[in-house]
């Protein structure tokens, strides 16, 4: 049997036009809608007035569409309780997929098969914004993919999405419902940029794909909230960076009040033209029309791309976190990504005065005050004897998720602290870390969490027998971590960031004397063997016990020397790390010295 994924890899999909256009044009009653109870439901037609929903789908099936959606845009039990309808959600999504299973079949020929997509919307909360927690929307969304899996759609569109966190808590729900039906089907997920050029709550297209790209998605777009030409910028984008298909349906233009009402003036051969120039020049490979669009868009859509070949892309995708509003890469030139490490209640008195005084406000402005600094990404860690880890992560990740631009690397070991954090954050984390001290079912359950969660993950080079001193035992710790995450815990390779961690220089003990050698080989032989993995380094670990004059030197030149390996990202306070030109020579050459354990003793009796 053709499935959606042999024909997305053949030719051009084609999807079909707006549902609430078509509704509209039918000039329905509330007696159509059950009643003025559910007057403007159009999720509840499918009940009340079934036929109105069998002729969207035909209208745009006649047109030559390959693909139909199903009614059941808002049919989450989170939009349907506003007609008191929560209860009923499974039988709507279901019988909103058999209506259209039955009306593609009628349709479907070898030559030309067609293929039904559950409608999933965004729903009326938004969880970055703290409307609804993840677990209640994930909920929601697992019983509406039931509902549409067990009514035979072949493929579920998350579509229409303003918050970031909506989409992962979709997903979530989703795979869910995929893992308790033991199959899965293709999954889409659309986002909507607004006329602002981001999404609602201010996420750039390029922090978005960041975000979602680690969940086993198989295509990724926009659609809704304007027409295709305010959307070119947007899927240049993605064109040039999306390794995974891309999917546009855009409105038929920007919608203008007319009388009270939305209304649409993009006409079909206008829409046409920029969809043909996405696919022929972007290499978009499925195309369809949101609100405004009609079975006259769909026509002419049909006859000038749907019998094309998908055009090759070779994007560059780059491999990241990100804030809600922003992503930033793993690597950049001139490295390092610098990590800020203020927001740390076990390094940080400030940070945890004002923890233990539930300062929320003033925490807020450490954060931001990261950004003034000059760091790229956030560690946060509320890790502190006699509080609740896991009630002062939720009260910190909660307010940056929003309050604060840069991404949030979550600093704690213990799993559900980890959890609980990654139900708050919009973009995409780093979770700082895992190790083998506590064996590998420990390691792996976290790991778990991040793939299910889309983070990225630090891996710290420590074991049974502790923390790995030489280059050689971090490199052998580190090649086992690999081997357990990507193998067993379905992690990629980039997703890991290894931290071969250092003992401090400043003890004088002569066991830790090649300390900071030992680190910056092993970086350098991690790299070697694992190309695609990222490294980082807590800086400020080397110089522990020395004055903090002395610290800023050697943190420093050691950061410099870390780079030099192939270091990729750093913890440090970014504002205390010193330029090397700024450091006087014999300055710098002693703390190389130091590092490389090139001791020279003077003789002071001459």
């Amino acid at each position: 049997m053709t499935t959606f994924l042999d024909v997305l890899k053949e030719k051009i999909i084609v999807f079909d036009g707006g549902i609430g256009t078509h509704l509209q044009g039918q000039d329905l009653t509330a007696d159509d809608f059950g009643g003025e109870a559910y007057n403007g439901c159009n999720e509840f037609l499918v009940s009340s007035r079934p036929a109105a929903v069998e002729k969207i789908h035909a209208d745009y099936l006649g047109a030559g569409c390959d693909v139909i959606e199903t009614n059941s845009f808002g049919s989450t039990s989170i939009v349907l309780a506003e007609y008191d309808l929560a209860a009923r959600a499974y039988d709507l999504n279901l019988a909103a997929a058999r209506i259209a299973r039955e009306a593609s079949s009628s349709f479907s020929t070898s030559a030309h098969p067609r293929f039904v997509a559950g409608s999933m919307g965004p729903t009326t909360k938004l969880p970055s914004l703290q409307h609804i927690s993840f677990s209640e929307m994930a909920e929601a969304y697992t019983v509406q993919a039931e509902g549409l899996m067990d009514g035979g759609a072949d493929l579920l569109v998350v579509e229409t999405c303003q918050d970031i966190l909506q989409a992962k808590a979709a997903l979530y729900g989703i795979m869910s419902c995929f893992e308790s039906k033991r199959r899965r089907i293709p999954l889409i997920v659309s986002i909507t940029v607004e006329s602002t050029g981001t999404m609602l709550l201010g996420t750039e297209v390029s922090a978005a794909l960041t975000a979602l790209e680690p969940f086993d998605i198989d295509a990724i777009g926009l659609n809704c909230a304007t027409g295709p030409k305010e959307m070119s910028d947007h899927i240049r984008v993605l064109s040039g960076a999306s390794p995974k298909p891309i999917f546009v349906m855009p409105n038929a233009g920007i919608p203008e009040n007319v009388g009270g009402h939305a209304h649409y003036k993009l006409p079909p051969d206008e829409f046409v033209r920029f969809l043909s120039h996405f696919v022929k020049d972007l290499g978009v490979g499925i195309v369809g029309g949101c609100c405004g669009t009609t079975k006259e868009h769909i026509r002419p859509l049909v006859e000038a791309v749907g019998g094309l070949s998908p055009m090759v892309r070779s994007p560059e995708f780059i491999p990241g976190a990100a804030s809600l509003y922003q992503s930033v890469p793993f690597h950049i030139e001139p490295a390092p990504v610098l990590i800020g490490e203020r927001a740390n209640a076990n390094g940080s008195r400030q940070f945890r005065e004002l923890l233990l005084k539930e300062d929320w406000e003033g925490i807020v402005a450490m954060g931001k005050g990261a950004v003034r600094e000059g760091a790229h990404m956030v560690d946060v860690c509320t890790a502190y004897v006699g509080r609740s880890e896991i009630d002062d992560m939720r009260a910190v990740v909660s307010r940056f998720n929003t309050q604060v631009p840069l991404p949030i690397v979550v600093d704690s070991t213990e799993p559900e602290v980890v959890e609980e954090a990654l139900q708050l954050i919009g973009g995409r984390p780093i979770v700082n870390s895992i190790n083998l001290e506590d064996g590998e079912e420990r390691l792996l359950r976290v790991v778990r969490l991040c793939r299910q969660y889309g983070a990225a993950v630090v891996a710290l080079t420590i074991d049974e027998n502790g923390m790995a001193k030489s280059a050689a035992d971090k490199l052998k710790v580190a090649r086992r971590i690999h081997e357990l995450a990507v193998d067993r815990g379905g992690m990629r390779s980039h997703d890991l960031i290894f931290d071969t961690l250092t003992f401090t220089l400043g003890s004088g003990d002569e066991e830790f004397r090649r300390a900071g050698m030992e680190t910056i080989d092993a970086i350098r032989l991690i790299k070697k063997e694992f190309p695609r993995v990222f490294t980082s380094l807590g800086i400020s670990n080397i110089s522990f016990g020395l004055s903090p004059q002395a610290r800023h030197v050697l943190n420093s030149v050691f950061l410099h020397h870390a780079i030099e390996a192939g270091l990729d990202m750093a913890i440090v306070h970014a504002s205390r790390i010193l330029p090397l030109f700024k450091i006087d020579e014999k300055g710098r050459e002693i703390c190389r010295q130091l590092i490389f354990d090139e001791r020279r003793y003077e003789d002071v009796s001459a």
